[in-house]
């Protein structure tokens, strides 16, 4: 069964294909209205089931979308409508789904939730994000950056903020394709270190350096994500605010990376918070450009899982 639930676990080979397979069908839909079918219709005939415990507009929609513009049919169910794990077992779900639908995504908080579902289904099952990685957003951001810069391969990627899920997925990416990483935010909330280990030991440099301007000198990508999260108290909310606030990306900050380097924030941002508006709406900013290749990037991912 061919799963994509971390970048660490798919052969770079295959994260290639994937990206290949992604920006030629961008290409190909060039002139096309949104909501126009592929031409080779790859998913026809095939029952996506598309699972929300934790809410979302970006992957949601671009998952929807581009199922249909494959030509196959979507289901969306809500954590509400699922209750995973509450009352029939995850493993249970996970056979029943298989016998109704082709192929599950799923976007949960923990990520055992995540391995059992994969681990019982009987058709491939995609990780749409987990409170511990975000595999589809990276392969997005990666994508992004070769279209504009050319190969990522060498480069060095300066990660501003929290060491959270979106920077662990980075971490299994650097190894993954050979980038360098470096993560400045404060110390409580640096990375989990199993994400950087593995990551040097392909043999890529991670480093965690405090000071934001001498981590953000000479990077090819500036990478920042939200400080706070729609679930957080407002205690909690005043306190990463507190610790981050030295950390904001702004005109200043991104004077020391390279001239021509790329600004991502994967969206939905708290504008002039962790990054202001004259950085996302500048020169380095590429955001809407990475917004959009969530679309084409998952698209490909499908298409890998299935064989199609």
């Amino acid at each position: 069964m061919t799963h994509f639930l971390d970048i660490h676990k798919t052969a770079p080979d295959d994260l290639r294909s994937i990206l290949t397979l992604a920006g030629e069908m961008k290409a190909a839909r060039a002139g096309q209205t949104r909501g126009a079918k592929d031409a080779d219709l790859a998913l026809d005939g095939r029952m996506v089931a598309l699972i929300f415990e934790k809410p979302s507009t970006r992957t949601r929609v671009s998952f929807d979308v581009g199922v249909r513009q494959m030509g196959g049919d979507v289901l969306v169910l809500s954590g509400t409508e699922m209750q995973l794990g509450s009352g029939e077992t995850i493993a249970d779900t996970a056979r029943v789904l298989s016998r109704y639908v082709d192929l599950i995504m799923i976007r949960t908080f923990e990520e055992e939730a995540l391995l059992e579902l994969a681990e019982y289904a009987t058709v491939p099952v995609i990780n749409g994000l987990t409170n511990r990685t975000h595999p589809c957003q990276i392969m997005a951001d990666v994508m992004t950056y070769e279209e504009h810069r050319g190969p990522i391969r060498g480069k060095k990627v300066t990660w501003v903020g929290d060491g959270n899920n979106v920077f662990a997925s980075f971490a299994h990416a650097a190894g993954q394709f050979g980038f360098d990483l470096t993560f400045t935010g404060p110390p409580t909330l640096d990375p989990e270190s199993e994400f950087v280990d593995l990551a040097r030991s392909k043999g890529v440099n991670v480093d965690i350096v405090r000071d934001p301007a001498a981590a953000v000198a000479g990077a090819d990508l500036v990478v920042t994500d939200t400080w706070v999260s729609m679930h957080d108290s407002q205690t909690t909310k005043e306190r990463r605010h507190n610790q981050l606030r030295p950390y904001q990306v702004n005109e200043a900050l991104m004077a020391h990376a390279k001239a021509d380097a790329l600004f991502m924030h994967c969206l939905p941002a708290h504008r002039d918070d962790e990054a202001t508006s004259a950085v996302m709406d500048g020169p380095h900013s590429v955001i809407f450009d990475e917004a959009e290749n969530r679309l084409h990037a998952q698209k490909a991912i499908m298409r890998w899982c299935l064989g199609v």
